[in-house]
């Protein structure tokens, strides 16, 4: 058994000989270098897209059931107001009395927009409205003030609740000081609301996942429901509510659910599809296959890197037992063992992995930020990633390095010493 102040000669020995070789030595560690820095950009990207996924299905509610109204022409919309009203509230209530899994609700009506401004400037965010439960199925957390009411949906109050870049669009001057909004007013087309909240600015930074539109709820200027219905003109066709979130029991399976769920509005919308479903839990496991094959991919490119970078490893040391055999001969002929050369050579390449790790990190990080940046894909990283990706460095150069160690170990002291 070696002690800690033998190994750290031979690594100081390594480091030594390593050194003696700049140019061979700098460009076996670019290999690993990008090796390693594949392995931590695809580890940070993959992170970063699982945990905006969850943030974006956070918003939609892993546990709802979401149902959103079709959108048709005039023409073939009134074909199908014979047979349907469109989604509306007696949807959700026949849902609450016949389906013992359905928990809770929130509802919403888009207004048609024609425009919003204040006494400070004009928007083009768009005014929706909304039950009170809205807030919380969307994860809405209030900044300043507070949020809508059953009495003011039960009085048609004539109150807004702001998503946060609404209101920093209608209010400039007080984006640091959100207090001095509340109890002004904004006017959506020909209605003048009273500010009464503002919510924080939901996590992440996109409205789509999986190809679904699940938002824009920074943008938006929220309403109660009756006020939307009837203080607001609509055409006379549009279905009563545009979109319906379900809240389904946790122990229940969410796509037996949305089947229940998809039979019942069928048969009370006269068997027409006009509208659709949308379960948060399929879609935050059909990304997290996509995630799946994503990895597989890049693992393979990044293997592939770190593979280049071992058979460097192994040629960088081939060559210097090539060079080095009347040293090894010396060594063997003042009593080193096999071992002992072994040890040496061994040495030399894990210390060539481990400088090429540590420096593959941080090409890593940075390659990582850069392609975040430019795509404007999420980024994040673990230190698990890191330590993962050093060690199967260490480990590639630890064993690429094993056959010229032990190559070098068995040469024969006198052909090593007459060897030209």
């Amino acid at each position: 058994m070696l002690s800690i102040a033998h190994y750290k000669v031979l690594i100081a020995d390594a480091i030594q000989e390593l050194s003696s070789q700049k140019l061979r030595t700098f460009l076996t560690l670019l290999g690993m270098i990008f090796g390693v820095g594949a392995v931590i950009a695809m580890l940070n990207i993959g992170e970063g897209a699982e945990r905006e996924a969850l943030k974006l299905i956070d918003s939609m509610g892993v546990n709802n059931i979401i149902v959103n109204a079709k959108e048709y022409e005039k023409e073939e919309l009134v074909e199908i107001r014979e047979e349907s009203l469109g989604l509306n509230l007696g949807d959700v209530h026949a849902a609450l009395a016949t389906l013992p899994f359905v928990e809770g609700y929130s509802a919403s009506k888009n207004i048609e927009m024609h425009d919003v401004y204040s006494d400070y400037a004009k928007s083009d965010a768009r005014a929706i409205g909304v039950t009170t439960s809205y807030f919380e199925n969307g994860n809405l957390t209030i900044n300043q003030g507070r949020l809508l009411s059953d009495e003011d949906n039960r009085k048609i109050a004539q109150v807004a609740v702001l998503g946060a870049d609404a209101a920093n669009e209608l209010f400039p001057d007080y984006i640091n000081d959100k207090t001095q909004i509340l109890g002004k007013y904004v006017k959506v087309n020909h209605v003048w609301l009273k500010v009464i909240g503002v919510l924080n600015a939901p996590e992440g930074n996109k409205n789509e996942f999986q190809g679904v539109q699940i938002g824009g709820d920074r943008y938006r200027i929220f309403v109660p429901l009756k006020t939307s219905t009837q203080k607001f003109a609509s055409d006379t066709l549009a279905s009563e509510l545009d979109n319906i979130k379900l809240n389904i029991a946790k122990n229940t399976d969410p796509v037996i659910a949305a089947k229940a769920i998809n039979r019942l509005i069928s048969l009370r919308h006269g068997e027409l599809n006009d509208y659709e479903l949308i379960i948060p839990a399929a879609l935050l496991e059909q990304q997290k296959q996509t995630q799946q094959i994503f990895n597989i991919v890049m693992a393979c490119v990044a293997g592939i890197s770190l593979l280049v970078g071992g058979i460097g490893i192994m040629n960088i040391m081939l060559a210097n037992v090539m060079e080095r055999t009347k040293e090894i001969g010396l060594l063997r002929a003042v009593g080193a063992t096999q071992q002992d050369i072994r040890l040496q050579f061994i040495a030399e390449s894990f210390t060539i992995s481990v400088m090429g790790g540590l420096l593959g990190i941080f090409f890593g990080l940075v390659l990582s930020e850069i392609i975040g940046f430019y795509s404007g894909w999420a980024v994040s990283w673990s230190l698990p990633a890191i330590v993962l990706s050093l060690s199967i460095c260490m480990f590639v150069g630890v064993g690429f390095g094993v056959f010229p160690a032990i190559k070098a170990s068995k040469l024969n002291p006198i052909d090593a010493l007459h060897s030209d």
